[in-house]
């Protein structure tokens, strides 16, 4: 059986994940013992289904559910549909494009599947799938560890893959954007591939449907260096959308409605 000091630590890690505090650097500073006591602290509580882990530290059970891929193709698609054919008029012949994991980004694969003389590189299954019979399009696959959730791939040697290219644009999905212009992801990993995209290319896009304006249903995050854009739908909070216009964030509002046709879009005044 574990102390009396062991189980006080557990229970205390238990609470520090409820207020998005559990990182495993963090935790050991605090108790004063060595990383590896905490990570065989999370490991048990996770075990004990006290807590679920998250690259480098936990978050709570009860935090928020994510779902997979699969389960996701269907929200919003209407919505997923006009911004993915938006994105894609800001691709160009012989535009060399990353393309992230995500539902939305797929909308955007699709979009692009009748283009010519386009290089996509791509760690997301999805993207593979949709441009795998697309003649003008050369896909670049970025290989490493499947995560199942996104259907995509992160770890060390994707991030080795994605340090050899550049690109003149990258697409980006994401779980949530704060006001303050934070992208949410449910992992750690995630987090660190997405940063990597940016810094390989020179335009920034990050899709998103209107729910995910102000949402924050995870706790690992990262900050976007300006300029770059959000491209969302009209259900997004206007005030939402006003508060990151105002931290110098270009936003394009795509109106849904308008199905087939090009979709018409609200931009933000720089």
């Amino acid at each position: 059986m574990p102390s009396v000091a062991t189980e006080t630590r557990r229970s205390a890690i238990v609470d520090l994940a409820h207020e998005g505090l559990a990182n495993v650097e963090t935790l050991a500073s605090r108790f004063d013992v060595s990383p590896s006591t905490i990570r065989r602290d999370l490991a048990i509580l996770t075990t004990e289904g006290r807590i679920a882990r998250t690259y480098g530290g936990a978050i709570p059970i009860g935090a928020h559910s994510e779902s997979t891929l699969r389960q996701r193709m269907d929200e919003a698609h209407s919505a997923k549909v006009a911004i993915g054919q938006w994105a894609a008029t800001q691709v160009a012949t012989g535009d060399t494009v990353l393309l992230d994991v995500g539902s939305t980004v797929g909308a955007l694969a699709a979009a692009l599947a009748g283009a010519r003389g386009l290089t996509v590189i791509t760690a997301s299954l999805t993207v593979v799938t949709e441009l795998s019979d697309a003649g003008g399009v050369v896909v670049e696959c970025l290989g490493g560890r499947l995560r199942p959730m996104s259907q995509g791939f992160l770890g060390p040697l994707t991030e080795a893959a994605l340090e050899r290219v550049s690109a003149d644009a990258v697409f980006l999905g994401t779980d949530g954007i704060s006001d303050e212009g934070e992208i949410c992801e449910a992992d750690l990993g995630q987090v660190r591939l997405k940063e990597l995209m940016v810094r390989r290319a020179e335009r920034v896009y990050v899709l998103a449907h209107g729910e995910k304006i102000g949402a924050r249903p995870f706790h690992a995050w990262f900050r976007i260096p300006l300029p770059w854009t959000i491209v969302t739908d009209t259900t997004a909070p206007t005030e939402r959308v006003a508060a990151l216009r105002a931290r110098g964030v270009q936003v394009v509002v795509v109106d849904e409605t308008q199905g087939s046709r090009s979709p018409t879009t609200t931009e933000s005044v720089e």
